[in-house]
């Protein structure tokens, strides 16, 4: 059985359209257990700042540029005993399910039509206390002033 690595979880998170659970991504790799992708997840942190360290010197910078928003919810109905799971509204699913929700900023560049991942939060306001927006608040702050990322507009949807 092969070691997972960052990059292989990384290329998995980005290709994955509809699940995210570390039995979808052993089924659909060659030589990885569920048990290697465990203990990986177990070992691994994929901070937000650490997303932004390995894109940063990806992102074409435009003064046309958008910040996008959104908020998902990755469904774990069946989960018993996964820390972050909670019930909460999924609009993919159009009812309330369990699920870990997932607040990302998107940095646009529309004269290339390219975009990156350039933030994201995990929203857990029992933990946390803050709502979807003020993380929102949070990395638009941060890509204004840590990012310093030229934009004219932000996108997103209500919530």
């Amino acid at each position: 059985m092969n070691k997972v690595t960052r990059l292989d979880y990384c290329q998995f998170l980005l290709v994955s359209q509809t699940n995210y659970t570390l039995t979808y991504f052993a089924e659909h790799s060659t030589g990885i257990s569920h048990d290697g992708v465990k203990r990986y997840l177990e070992e691994d942190k994929l901070t937000a700042r650490l997303v932004w360290e390995n894109v940063r010197g990806q992102v074409v910078t435009s003064e046309q540029g958008y910040l996008a928003f959104d908020d998902t919810v990755l469904d774990h109905d069946t989960a018993k005993k996964i820390e972050l799971v909670r019930r909460q509204y999924s609009g993919n699913a159009h009812a309330v399910i369990k699920g870990i929700g997932v607040v990302t900023c998107v940095y646009i560049n529309p004269d290339t039509d390219q975009f990156w991942i350039i933030d994201y939060r995990i929203d857990d306001p029992e933990r946390d206390g803050k709502s979807k927006l003020d993380h929102v608040r949070e990395m638009l702050d941060n890509a204004l002033t840590d990012k310093n990322l030229p934009f004219r507009g932000v996108l997103m949807d209500s919530w």
